[in-house]
């Protein structure tokens, strides 16, 4: 439900229908514009007591949300959600890149890959260092020594760092170490996971998972939303179908379809949606063309040596070279690389 408050109320106004809300049992978020205030009351709508709202003097009008992703929803929220990482925003008119290796291995190897995507223009630093794998014998990779590396990566770079959170025990020490947490396509709806980093005062990338539909995607996002953390950024990176030439088949079509429906940025991971290094470059400017916020590229030094998913990664240099011919495609649509 939505509680559009009339124009120019105070904060005493605010409160006490905050108070009210809250007394009905339900969580409120309280967004303010120029003039008008909206409050969202969140959760069971059938405990709200509309006509008692709706006798406040300060309440202009009460209005459902329809849509049962309701503090993901564009009716909740018209304009888009800007995400702040420290000199990074992530869902204005500029396309923000991230990247770096899928696992990492060494100081060395993780130091110069952040090196290297900084160079060519990429804005933050990816790289995992908690590894949900297939199968139980590959890498899983290096915990809590893979963090401290990061670290040490963005200390040398001053890259932001994003890596994956797999369990609501790894929550707070991931939280330590990185600027944006990532929940896995394989953890979606995890939804104790979900709520862990809905308490967190961190970013959260969203990955779809293989073959989620749009609403429960944005249904999983919703659960982070509801336990208070609103900085969420949704990543689509391929589903399952029937098709075998790639690793997944990467969904371009849901990106126009989610900026319609949510107000949260979207990132496109291009390596993950194909599993091949030579169509990351198409797949990621046509990302940008269909208007996606950002992209997630696997990046690594030697490909052939890595750990894992080196046949979905681009060496440097190609990397450099992606990157430059990104730049032409967001002059093409009227945005900035």
């Amino acid at each position: 439900m939505i509680i559009v408050l009339k124009a120019k109320a105070t904060q005493k106004e605010i409160d006490s229908v905050t108070e009210k809300i809250k007394k009905m049992g339900l969580k409120t978020h309280v967004s303010k514009g120029t003039d008008r205030t909206i409050i969202g009351a969140i959760g069971d709508e059938g405990l709200l007591k509309e006509a008692q709202l709706k006798a406040m003097p300060i309440v202009d009008k009460v209005m459902p949300i329809m849509k049962p992703y309701k503090l993901v929803s564009r009716e909740f929220k018209k304009e888009n959600t800007v995400i702040k990482v420290g000199d990074v925003k992530i869902g204005t008119n500029q396309v923000i890149i991230m990247a770096g290796p899928c696992a990492v291995e060494s100081k060395e190897q993780i130091i110069e890959s952040a090196k290297a995507i900084k160079k060519s223009g990429a804005h933050i630093l990816r790289g995992g260092a908690f590894k949900p794998r297939t199968s139980p014998y590959s890498f899983q990779g290096m915990g809590e020594e893979g963090l401290k590396l990061l670290a040490k990566a963005r200390d040398a770079t001053g890259l932001p760092v994003i890596t994956e959170v797999m369990d609501t025990a790894e929550v707070p020490i991931v939280a330590d170490y990185a600027d944006i947490i990532q929940v896995g396509t394989r953890n979606m709806q995890n939804f104790n996971l979900l709520r862990a980093v809905g308490k967190i005062n961190k970013p959260v990338m969203l990955k779809r998972g293989m073959s989620a539909t749009l609403k429960e995607f944005l249904m999983a996002a919703e659960y982070i939303m509801s336990e208070g953390n609103h900085n969420v950024i949704l990543c689509e990176r391929g589903i399952r179908t029937f098709c075998n030439y790639t690793r997944n088949t990467l969904d371009l079509n849901i990106v126009p379809v989610l900026k319609k429906e949510t107000h949260l940025p979207i990132i496109v991971d291009t390596s993950h949606g194909t599993g091949r290094y030579d169509l990351v470059n198409p797949m990621s400017k046509a990302s940008i063309a269909c208007g996606a916020d950002g992209l997630m590229i696997e990046m690594h030094p030697k490909p052939e040596e890595a750990t894992s998913d080196g046949d979905q990664s681009l060496t440097p240099k190609s990397f450099s070279k992606l990157m430059g011919e990104l730049k032409l495609i967001t002059n093409a649509v009227g945005r900035t690389l």
